[in-house]
Order: structure tokens, then sequence, then C-alpha cells
């Protein structure tokens, strides 16, 4: 069997997947969107010249990759494109004007043509997505359980039109929708409306899109997403249980605990 390559984008999951693997893979990124703290070597690639590095890939014996971490829309440059990866360029265009899922599932179609089996982040890290129940020490109430299927039904409804994985909902009320600027973003807003503060109420609620092809661009949460729940004075964060991928899972448990709010693995119905 080959090697296991990381297609890293920002954030900690790719260094968590290199600690999570036995063997040590190569790790590469898009030029602009370096990960942050991984300890092994990087190789960056442009999108203009992916047919070669599909190539360097398969020369250095990689058979499997996995997607990891997040990345914006690059800047083409159509004077860096080779022959062979601007033939790809008319799919690659038509899949981005239909929105970031299509354009995810034609980048697994054209690695998976060229040889590469990809493989889901939980695939090879079970330990970073968590069963149904809740995590650290405080329980959502009767109101926090009624907003989150609130939030279930707001964040399918988004998925259906790839717009986003999260949403905050306070008692029956949605109160920002994630969109392209993040989860951390869409915080930032609840916190500057300053309606939850001083008594906690609400919850931010994250799942993957109706549909999604799981091997790539699951929603992750981490000990920053905690904080922020908390400063925008939410009493909690649900999530898909088994859909969504935890970073430094205890940390955030003992954010949670620190910060008085619930951290809830909600099972999909």
């Amino acid at each position: 069997m080959g090697r296991i390559a990381i297609i890293a984008g920002q954030g900690s999951l790719p260094q968590a997947l290199v600690r999570s693997l036995p063997d040590t893979p190569i790790v590469a990124h898009l030029e602009g969107f370096a990960p942050q703290g991984v300890d092994v070597a990087l190789t960056s690639f442009r999108i203009e010249r992916l047919a070669p590095f599909m190539a360097h890939l398969h020369d250095q014996n990689v058979d499997r990759i996995i997607f990891a971490g997040a990345v914006q829309r690059p800047r083409l440059d159509p004077e860096q494109f080779d022959p062979q990866t601007a033939m790809m360029v008319p799919r690659m265009l038509a899949a981005m004007q239909q929105g970031d899922d299509a354009t995810l599932r034609e980048v697994i179609a054209i690695f998976e043509e060229d040889g590469f089996q990809i493989l889901a982040a939980d695939a090879v890290a079970p330990d970073l997505v968590s069963g149904p129940g809740v995590l650290g020490i405080h329980q959502p109430s009767q109101q926090d359980r009624d907003d989150a299927r609130r939030a279930v039904a707001i964040v399918g409804a988004l998925g259906a039109v790839d717009v986003g994985q999260g949403a905050v909902v306070a008692r029956g009320l949605c109160l920002a929708v994630e969109a392209l600027p993040g989860t951390d973003a869409m915080l930032g807003q609840v916190a500057a409306l300053g309606s939850l503060k001083p008594q906690r109420a609400g919850l931010l609620y994250k799942a993957p899109k109706p549909g999604q092809d799981r091997r790539i661009d699951l929603p992750a949460l981490g000990p920053a997403t905690v904080q922020n729940a908390a400063a925008a004075g939410l009493a909690g964060i649900a999530f898909q249980a088994g859909g969504v991928l935890l970073l430094d899972r205890m940390t955030m448990i003992d954010e949670a605990d620190r910060a008085g709010i619930f951290l809830w693995a909600r099972e999909a119905e």
C-alpha cells in the first residue's frame, strides 16, 4: 500500500490528522493557505498546475488523499496553466458556478479519475467525531432543545441551497446564519447584537449539508468556537452527532465547563 497525502487548508485539522496517522504523510497546501502548527515538511501547489502536482504525488507513491482544513477560492492566473490542467478548466468553472458543494465534488472526481482514493478525515481519525450525548457538566434546557429543533430545520434549508452549515437560534428566533465569512464571523455578529447578555440564551448549531459528501468539508468545532459562543452570550453549542469534527475535544469541554455553556452532540433525525 502506498502513502497518504493530506491536502491541507487552514486551521488545526491537518495537524490533528498528522498526529493520528501511524506513518508520516505528505502534507501539501494551496499557495496562500498554509495550515497552522503542522510539524512535518510542507509542499505548496497551485490550481493552475494541478496535473503536474498530481503527477508529483504519484511519483511519491501516494495512493490515498485526505482533504482537511479551510480554503477560499484562489485567484487564478491564466498564464500559469499547463496544457493538461487547462483541459480541466471548463468542468471546474462549471462546478464553481453551482456552489461550493458542487466544486468540492468535482475536485474529488478529478483526483479519483487520476487514480487516488479519497479518505474522510473521520475514517482515519474516528476520535474526531462524537456519538450522541452531552459533553461536559452543563445540560441543555427544554428551551435549548426547542431552539435546536428550529436550528436543525434552518441549517437543513441553508445546506439544501449550498450556503452554510451553521445557525444561531435563541428563543425560537434565528439571530444569524453561516455564510462565506464562516462560523467565527457569525458569532461575532451575534455578540455585536448584545441581546443575549447578561442572561445566556440560545445556541449555535452545526451539521453537514443534506446529501454532502462526507469525505470533504465536514463542519468542525474547536476551542475558539466555544470561546466565541460564550462571548456572544449563548447558552451552548449543539451539533449533529457523528457529523462534526471536534478539534481538541478535551480543551473544548474544559472551556465550555468553565464558561458555563453546554456542548451537545445531538442525534440526527
